[in-house]
């Protein structure tokens, strides 16, 4: 392909705490639940640590978590195992889909950037941490609000979920676009962002409606200008570190990045 030819093609969104749920609040109660109900205290800070990997990968991820453990530990008597993984994720799953629809709300601004997409004739694909089941009422959910992505996948789908490749490959594959230089993926989270360097696809953060920042709408209209800046540039500088080759604090700011990528792949820079 011609070095002038290469633009971006293909927007990739994640779907909690970027273009729903904002704050991604929706899974942080039933984990928790799942874990009171083995006996053992887990935090709002602890269940958001993994935010962004597969359901399942989350529950482990947790059980690895050094305070954590050490509950379980003392609860049980023993190490979490695989079968304690399993457990908790087969508790967790009721519990989600008890509450997946009071956090679906598209997240503001999603739709008009949405809609300078579709002018520019982008293709759309979404990825997602959370099981079939969920994310079906999810998508659901968002088409009554408007948005309806061309292919959308989840991790329960693929061999193993973020930061692996795999669901990028599988959305490139559908809409039949590559290479992964005229891709975005736009996340809000560490895994997030590990799963579009693997893909060797562009990086884009978002911020303010993060699992990072964890604010619904309301709470961060309660907070001082001084606080939503502060919570805001933390987060930036966080997924900055972790390789993001861009961060915007709304979807708003979107089409813009979008012009800068475009701008360094006509210079032949490559993510």
């Amino acid at each position: 392909m011609p070095r002038d030819a290469l633009k971006i093609r293909l927007v990739i969104f994640d779907w909690a705490g970027t273009t729903v749920d904002h704050g991604s609040r929706g899974p942080l109660a039933p984990f928790i639940r799942a874990f009171a109900a083995q006996g053992v205290e887990l935090t709002q800070e602890e269940a958001r640590a993994p935010m962004g990997l597969d359901k399942k990968d989350h529950v482990r991820a947790l059980l690895q978590l050094p305070e954590l453990a050490r509950r379980w530990r003392e609860r049980h008597a023993r190490h979490p195992s695989e079968h304690d993984v399993e457990d908790l994720y087969a508790r967790f799953i009721p519990l989600q889909m008890e509450v997946i629809d009071e956090f679906a709300r598209l997240v503001p601004g999603l739709l008009d950037c949405v809609a300078v997409l579709r002018r520019r004739a982008l293709a759309i694909g979404a990825t997602t941490g959370y099981f079939r089941a969920a994310a079906d009422r999810v998508y659901a959910s968002a088409a009554e609000q408007g948005y309806k992505p061309d292919y959308c996948i989840c991790a329960e789908e693929v061999p193993s979920g973020r930061p692996a490749p795999w669901m990028v490959f599988r959305v490139m594959e559908a809409l039949s676009v590559f290479p992964p230089a005229a891709v975005v993926k736009v996340g809000d989270t560490l895994p997030d962002i590990g799963e579009a360097l693997a893909a060797g696809t562009w990086s884009v953060g978002v911020a303010r409606s993060s699992s990072e920042v964890g604010c619904t709408e309301q709470e961060w209209e309660a907070l001082s200008p001084a606080e939503q800046t502060q919570r805001v540039t933390a987060c930036r500088e966080k997924l900055l570190a972790a390789g993001a080759h861009a961060v915007v604090e709304t979807l708003v700011e979107l089409p813009a990045t979008l012009d800068k990528l475009d701008a360094r792949l006509a210079l032949g820079e490559k993510p």
